[in-house]
Parts: C-alpha cells; structure tokens; sequence
C-alpha cells in the first residue's frame, strides 16, 4: 500500500502531469485535421490530459462549531463521538493544532491557506468595517481551495455554514461572487449567516433561498444537522453515478455546535445527571483523562479558574437544575451532530470510496464558546450587550414550559460560560481569546486509508489551519497557482505538514504563528508564545468599564516557555523582559504584513460603534407585494431606527394573519391581526416582550396600515416609542423599554404576509407562519430624521426572494 511519504513521486513518476501556475487550464487542442471533405480529412482526438496522479485522492473537511478539546471523549472528554473517535483510531490526530478564536476567521484561513486578517476578515462578516484586514470579503487574489481543485478536476460541493459573504449581499439579489459558489463550490446547500436555527433555518441551496424545510410552528420532526447530512449522502449517490471518474472534495460544516443549542429532546436526556457536580469537576476528570490517554503530557499543569468567572459552587441551588440541563441539551446537541458526519463517512465507505478519501476532521473552528455568559435561553443578547439577569431567563422559561423547553424552536439556549472554560481544558480561555490556547487550540483528525497508516501516537507539531491547504497542494504536487481566473494570486502563509502523516516525530515545519482576535493577541515563535489578553473576556457581560478608551498600550503582555509549559500556566514576562519585548516586537511586524493594524480593529463595529453594523446602503425601500425572506442584516432596521412602515392591504372581515415580522422567536418583532384587532410586539430575545394592541378591530376592505417608530432616548439599547395607525388614524402606542442595538438573529428574515422561519410570537407560534388571510398589495419603509440619509441612495425596489404560495 502506498504511504503519504511515496505516494506522489511514484505517480508522478509514472504518468506525466500537467503542472499549471495559471488557472484555468488552457482549452485543449484539437488532434483531428480537417481537409476539404470529410474523406481528406484525419478525425484523432486527443487523450483528455493529465492533471492529476491517477489515484488521486477525494477530500472531505469536515469543521465542528464551538467545541473545545475537552468535550469530546475521544480525547478526554464526555461527550460521546464515535466518529471523531473513529477517524482518529483509523488514521493519526494532532494535539498541537491551531485555530484563530472566531469563526468566520477560521473558515477564511482554512479555505484559503492564508492568515484571517490576510483575507479580510479579522471580524465575523455581519461585524465587518472598512479597514483591509476587517473588509468581510475574501480577495479574489487568495483563491480558495476548492476553486484551485475544480480547475484541475475535482467535483465540489460545501454544506452548512458558510459566513465568509458581506452580510449586504446575502439577499437573494445578489451579488453572487462571494458566495460559495463564486469560491469554487459548485454545489452549495446551507446558510450564509453565523448560526441558524435547528428547527427553521434560511437555507439556500447554490444561489437561491429555498422554502423553509420545516413543518409549521417549529415541529421537532426537522432537525438541520440531519438534513444536511442527508443532502451531502444524495449528492455522494448523484456523483458516484454520473461523475465517477472524477475525485470529489466535499466540506461539511453543519453550524453546530454553535448556538442555539437545539436537538431533540431523547439526545439531550441520554446525559441526565452526568454533569450535576457542575463546571469545575468536569474540568478536573476530564484534565485526569486527558493525561491517561496521553494527549497532553504527564508535566501539562490544569490553569485556574479566571476570577471573572463564577466556581459551580457559587452557582445558587435554585439555578443548578437550569444550568445543568443546558450542558445536557449541549452534549446531545454535540454528539448528534458527530453522528451525522459518521453517516456521511459511513455513505462515503458503502460507495467505495473509503481507502482513498482524505478525511480532515477539524473539532472546532475556536475553543468552546462562552458567549452563554451566565447561562441563557436568547444567546443574542451578549452580542447585542444588553445586560440580564438568570432570573429572567428562568422566569421567561417557565412561562414556556420549564426546562424540558430548552434544545427545541422556542429557546435560543446557550450554556453557561463555565461550562467552556471546562469544556476548554487544560487551558485558561475560550473562544474569542486569541491569546490563550483555550481559545485557538482544536484536535484534528486525518484518516487517509490509502496513505496514512493508523498511529495511536498524537501528533505534537505546532500546526495553524492556513496549513490544511498547503499539505493538500502538496499531497497531489499542485503548484500554488500564481493566476486565477486572471487574477494575481497572494503568496500561501500556510505550510504543508504532510511529513508528519508517517512519522509522529517528524520536524516542526511551523516556526512562527501570530493570533488576533478583537484586540486579544499573541505570538508562538520557536517554542515561545507570547500573549495579550485584550480588553474584554467573553464571558463577562455587557461591555467592560472604560472599554471606549481602550487602548492596546494598556494591556499586560504575559510569556511562556511552551518546551515545558503545555498550558500557558507559568508567566515568564517579568523573569525576561528582553525575550517579551523581542515577541512584542515580532508580533507587530506580523500583524502589519498580515493586514492587521489597527490592533482590536475588529471591535470598532460591535463596541465602539455598533450603529455603523453592516446595513443596507439605503433610507427607504418599496415591496411590492409580500415579499419574503429578506435577510436582516440586509433589511431595514426596524427595531432600532427612527422609521415608519406603510402597509397597503386589503382586509376581509374578521381577518387574521402576519402583516409583517422581522426575526424570530429568539428575538424580533411582528405586526399581526389576532381576532379581528391589529397588534404589534417586540420580542426582547424572550426575556421582555411588549405588546401593544388596537382597541378596535380592524376594518374590512382596503387600508393603509402604518407603524412609527422612534426615539424615546437615543443610546444603544435605548427605549423607542411605537405609534400605530390605520387610514391616518392612531388605534394605538406605547414603549419599548430596552431596545435591540445590532439586531434580533444572525439567520432570520423580514416577511410580509407571513412569519417563515421561526415565529417571533408566542400568541401565533403553533399556528406559524399564520398566513395574512387578506392581500398584502405593498409596502415602503423609510427611515426618519437624522437616520435617513440625503446624500446617499435612498430607495431600492425589492423584488421577491422567495415565491409565495399556499
């Protein structure tokens, strides 16, 4: 059997290839002459060419959401993932591999082998800004992976979450090139935003959104995992039956683990009572399994606890039930998920493909995240920095119906923060801490039948995920292509470590490595790393005292010796200012050929000035219709601008139905007729809900419905006066005590007529989408005052996404 240290040069030594620095190839000649007549003419087609070894392997990424080396059991943890576990114990797994701490970043840099801030996207694309390395586009001139193996014969496709497209772009309007199909996938089916809910997702499938694959008010027969699992297995079938002759490169990177947490309610029991004892003694077993399975070494020290986060103990018995049962949902939510991957490696195996598939299997794309907080049923909350309290959640949940409610479509649930400092184990941090490895280190997996054989030994070379495209430009002695699609292409940063498929041992191929991450940074360099923690720990809510004048200056560098210090637990800045400062000095000049400065430029958005959050380039906008599924990041900003809607209906008698909603049940705002009468709500991520209701009913016939909003005060999260009118006339007004500042959900919609997706109400949530039973003729928003903009473009008509029927 040919090992990965053989294999390319023996078949490039027997079949010649085509090497290409220019994408794409060529077309290739014709081998036929052609004479006068077809008697004087000579019909010799050419052989197709050779642009890849003949046994050229296919490829799967797969990339988990929002785990931390210390959940899965496969390495110590005690969530059960028999298929990381699998891939593992068939192939060879790395301990010392290395993400950037956020998500978009990771996918960025894992695609294209380049450093996140490199490519634009040193922030989540909805968090964007205008400085090169914070754009929230991928250049052209850093050509993805999979557009350089379509060129050279691979059939590709990608499922799940994508969130590398501007979030102004994500209509169904376009444009398309930054969506997945315009990086070389040819097939894509999932959401472009950050998470998506489990039970209603917006979902597209290449460049249109599809109807909402769920049944009515959020049935738990629909589960999103699943259905992407089963749409890659039919994709797998179509080609193993109509492309069989071409190597296939898939990436599957459902969503979960993020947030919401979200699986049937049978998952989330199989882990009843396991973790009762709470955060700090989950960590502590699974630091002791974790040294007994040799994944981290006998001399690796358990870091304390930050004194920012709270000890179980802390935690009042009035809240432990509630705090216990979300690390269930979770731990079902994570396990399920690893079972849909085994059923797509399982489908991969029965066609026959198994010996030679290249399985990268990534556990996740940051540490485990703490954006839970304290705990929550609506995890927006944090990003929008509004302040709430266990109680609250709790109470809302109560009124829902307790705690079996958490895991399904009505809670947005994330965890405690505790339970990602442990689930991050042995290390000091979490996700959205770049300079802590709590943060950025995440166990790979690689089987390759073909190529690697099965090694029980953990691979301990220092590995960054812009390194996944070298080794496979490597394994197939692809040259990084220097054009494509005329486009001078970027230098790789990544490093190929295919030398480490045979040999457990084998040199470090990676010397230096920086890491960035909304002002939280560090350097490894030679066995060294030095760290900043930043201004602000995830799991802390609402926003630090005196962030606003937050400088990088101020920040306390720490240094370790990771030849001796697995964990980052001993501080050696003070004992060795001339080694910190060469670091500091090093990671400077990192960051700037990287696009980095300014340092923290990904915070500009979300904490200095969430008011410039990506938004539509307009100030009014006419619907024509009941439009539906308008992304919300590209749709106005209803709940938390001065604007009017004006609705044009008619009406039967004793109707009912949406009007309009934006968001959903985790958080948003609907406009909807209920027993005759018009009601507005504001749904405050489930924990406040203001709803302000006509006296009368709503007349039969033709008529003009209009909603005011505006300021009471103007500050993030502020209070806003709603006014709603029927033909001119107030029916009714009130307030909204806290406001939403960045917005409801990261993968909802704006609808007229009907509330696709998840339902924003609870008074028509098991009735969803409650269909208008009149004719939505029209609408125009527009924004007001000081928030419309003059000088800018003001209108766009919109055409439907997504065709209405019944």
């Amino acid at each position: 059997m040919l090992r990965a240290s053989s294999i390319v040069p023996l078949l490039l030594a027997a079949t010649p290839l085509v090497a290409q620095e220019v994408l794409p190839f060529p077309p290739q000649p014709s081998g036929s002459v052609a004479g006068r007549t077809m008697q004087e003419s000579v019909y010799s087609p050419l052989p197709p060419a050779r642009r890849l070894p003949a046994d050229a392997p296919n490829i799967l990424i797969v990339l988990i959401d929002d785990v931390g080396p210390a959940q899965t059991d496969a390495f110590g943890g005690e969530i059960h993932t028999p298929t990381l576990d699998e891939i593992a114990t068939q192939g060879i797994a790395f301990s010392r591999f290395h993400t950037t701490a956020m998500c978009s970043p990771t996918r960025a840099s894992l695609l294209t082998g380049r450093n996140h801030q490199r490519v634009g996207s040193g922030q989540i694309a909805e968090l964007a800004n205008d400085w090169d390395g914070y754009s929230g586009r991928i250049p052209k001139s850093s050509a993805t992976v999979a557009e350089v193996l379509k060129h050279y014969g691979y059939s590709t496709g990608a499922w799940g979450k994508w969130h590398n497209t501007p979030a102004s772009e994500t209509t169904a309007a376009g444009p398309f090139d930054n969506w997945p199909t315009g990086y070389g996938f040819e097939y894509f089916y999932g959401f472009l935003a950050g998470e998506a809910s489990q039970y209603e997702p917006m979902l597209v499938r290449n460049t249109a959104y599809v109807e909402t694959p769920h049944a009515s008010g959020g049935g738990d027969a629909y589960h999103l995992s699943e259905d992407l699992a089963d749409d890659a297995i039919g994709w797998l079938r179509t080609h193993k039956a109509l492309a069989p002759d071409r190597p296939f490169f898939m990436y599957w990177a459902s969503g979960a683990s993020h947030g919401p947490h979200q699986v049937p309610q049978e998952w989330a029991d199989k882990y009843a009572g396991r973790f009762d004892d709470g955060w700090d003694a989950y960590r502590e077993r699974t630091f002791a399994r974790a040294k007994e399975i040799g994944w981290i070494p006998e001399t690796a020290t358990l870091t304390p606890r930050p004194g920012t986060l709270a000890s179980w103990d802390s935690i009042p018995e009035a809240e432990k039930p509630f705090q216990r049962r979300l690390m269930e949902v979770f731990a079902g939510f994570t396990e399920h998920v690893d079972v849909q991957v085994g059923r797509i490696v399982d489908e991969i195996d029965a066609l026959g493909y198994g010996e030679n598939t290249l399985i990268f299997y990534v556990w996740g794309d940051n540490g485990a995240s703490a954006e839970g907080q304290n705990g929550t049923i609506s995890e927006l909350l944090a990003q929008n920095g509004i302040p709430s309290t266990v109680e609250q959640h709790m109470a809302a949940l109560d009124a829902l119906g307790g705690l079996e409610v958490l895991g399904t479509g009505k809670t947005d649930n994330m965890y405690h923060a505790g339970w990602a400092w442990a689930g991050s184990s042995p290390y000091q941090a979490t996700k959205l801490v770049a300079s802590h490895f709590g943060g950025t280190r995440n166990p790979l997996a690689v089987r390759w039948p073909a190529g690697i054989e099965a090694d029980a030994a953990p691979r301990p070379q220092f590995l960054h995920v812009i390194d996944v495209v070298p080794t496979i430009y490597d394994l197939l002695d692809i040259a990084p292509p220097r054009v494509v699609n005329g486009v001078p292409q970027d230098t790789l940063d990544g490093v190929s470590f295919a030398s480490t498929f045979a040999d457990a041992g084998a040199e470090e191929v990676r010397r230096t490595q920086y890491f960035d991450i909304m002002g939280s940074r560090g350097i490894y360099h030679d066995g060294w790393m030095a760290s900043a923690f930043g201004p602000r720990a995830p799991w802390v809510p609402g926003l630090p005292e005196g962030i606003h004048e937050w400088t990088p200056d101020q920040d306390r560098w720490e240094l370790y010796d990771l030849r001796r210090d697995w964990t980052q637990s001993e501080d050696l800045a003070a004992a060795m200012p001339q080694k910190l400062a060469q670091m500091k000095e090093l990671f400077l000049i990192e960051l700037t050929k990287n696009n980095g400065l300014p340092i923290g430029g990904g915070l500009w958005i979300p904490t200095f000035h969430p008011e410039l959050r990506a938004t539509p380039p307009y100030t009014s906008w006419t619907f024509p219709g009941a439009i539906t599924r308008l992304p919300e990041f590209a749709a106005p900003a209803l709940g938390n601008r001065r604007n009017r809607v004006r609705v044009e209906l008619d009406a039967p008698a004793g109707a009912s139905g949406v009007i309009y909603a934006l968001g959903g049940f985790s958080g948003g705002l609907s406009l909807f007729v209920e027993d005759g009468a018009l009601v507005y709500e504001y749904n405050l991520f489930e924990i406040q809900r203001t709803r302000i209701e006509a006296s009368g009913r709503l007349p039969a016939g033709r008529a003009a419905i209009e909603v005011e909003t505006d300021y009471v005060e103007r500050r993030p999260a502020g209070p806003l006066r709603v006014v709603l009118r029927v033909n001119g006339t107030e029916v009714a007004s009130g307030v909204i005590p806290v406001s939403a500042p960045l917005g409801f959900t990261a993968n909802d919609a704006l609808d007229f007529g009907r509330d696709l997706g998840s339902p924003v109400s609870l008074a028509y949530y098991d009735r969803a989408p409650f269909a208008f039973t009149g004719e939505i003729l029209g609408a125009d928003v527009a924004y007001l005052g000081e928030d419309a903009d003059p000088d800018g473009p003001t209108e766009r008509q919109v055409a439907n996404p997504v065709p209405i029927g019944d």
